[in-house]
């Protein structure tokens, strides 16, 4: 009885499925989000938040001293320009309704 098509048999059977399984378990729990990565998004998002509302401070006072100042979004625009947080703002919603059910 020769050995040689008895390992290829076990390892094209059994070793080759469980490599590729092991492989695709890992690749499927890396795609998640870590609670450090939720934790540093939050804080990215809040510190955005933070910024854009300055910005449209410094643009206000810089309009009312200089009415010769254009900002770079003009402010009739302003709406415009804060749609992406407010998509962010819905989506941070419909995600704690979620986890809350």
């Amino acid at each position: 009885m020769d050995i040689v098509p008895l390992v290829a048999i076990c390892a094209l059977f059994i070793g080759l499925p469980w490599i590729i399984l092991h492989y695709v378990t890992k690749w499927k729990t890396s795609a998640t989000l870590t609670s450090d990565d939720e934790a540093l998004l939050e804080e990215l998002y809040q510190l955005a938040r933070r910024l854009d509302e300055r910005m449209d401070t410094v643009e206000r006072l810089v309009a009312s001293e200089h009415p010769e100042f254009h900002p770079a979004v003009p402010m009739p625009n302003r709406e415009i320009d804060n749609q992406p947080l407010r998509e962010i703002d819905r989506m941070r919603a419909r995600s704690s309704d979620r986890s809350f059910r």
